[in-house]
């Protein structure tokens, strides 16, 4: 199969080893990667923030780059940026009443899957140790992030393969369908918000006695990292991909790339 990567705007900028992982992850499977080299920002934040008639040239841009690819399906380790493509995209191109536009939208969005939903749904992994090779032994703890569990639905697919990972300690997180705080823009307008529910968030982190916190969303997991390190914890955070590429021969950094940013809400 040929997969387009659609790398995002943070994992691009911040987490290459995540977009790397993913690519490891697939051609450990057998397929062909391929990057739209005209990928940009989804205009995720622009349409959060209601300004749909900006998003209307990124989200043009987004489509352009995808719909002049030859590949089979895209993939993206972010299910927040998916759900861009399939929820907003079009949504926000039939709302400026550009129907070409929505109907070439559509058909990118159906065939943009994140991560664990093509691997489970239509690569059929269901065992990551046997299937991938995947060798992580830590003590892991899992945050699901909000947009893949209410707008893509993802249900336990990401918990799933993480818990078939050899070695690997699952720990469950208390309250785990509570929002971290990040919401992107949102954790700037209202900081003082977005500070205590991720306060609440590292607090069940630290409960568990997880060494780390997994999850499918760098932007997620940023927000997270970046609270655990401002109280001096040792439990770092990793992102999916990671974990699955993790091998006994080439084991993930439990480290990462960017752990701590700038702002009263994620600093």
């Amino acid at each position: 199969m040929r997969i387009a990567l659609f790398a995002t705007c943070i994992v691009d900028a911040m987490y290459p080893a995540t977009a790397r992982a993913t690519v490891k992850i697939l051609e450990r499977l057998g397929h062909e990667v391929v990057f739209p080299s005209g990928q940009a920002c989804c205009g995720q934040m622009h349409v959060n923030s209601g300004y749909l008639k900006e998003a209307v040239p990124v989200i043009a841009n987004h489509v352009a780059a995808f719909d002049t690819e030859d590949y089979d399906v895209a993939v993206a380790p972010s299910g927040s940026c998916v759900a861009s493509v399939k929820h907003q995209h079009p949504m926000v191109a039939r709302s400026c009443g550009d129907k070409d536009l929505e109907t070439r939208a559509t058909a990118v969005g159906a065939k943009t899957y994140e991560l664990s939903e093509l691997l489970v749904d239509v690569l059929g992994v269901t065992d990551a140790g046997a299937q991938l090779g995947s060798y992580f032994p830590h003590r892991v703890t899992y945050h699901p992030s909000c947009h893949g569990m209410r707008l893509l639905r993802l249900g336990d697919r990401q918990a799933r393969l993480l818990g078939s990972v050899a070695g690997i300690d699952m720990a469950e997180l208390p309250e785990a369908d509570q929002c971290c705080g990040f919401g992107g823009t949102f954790s700037m307008k209202n900081a003082d918000v977005s500070s205590a529910m991720l306060e609440d968030k590292t607090a069940n982190i630290t409960a568990t006695g997880a060494s780390l916190c997994a999850g499918g969303d760098a932007s997620c997991l940023m927000h997270i990292g970046g609270g655990l390190s401002r109280q001096g914890s040792d439990v770092t955070t990793l992102h999916l991909a990671e974990i699955l590429a993790s091998t006994l021969e080439e084991p993930a950094s439990v480290t990462g790339e960017v752990r701590v940013t700038t702002g009263k809400a994620t600093r």
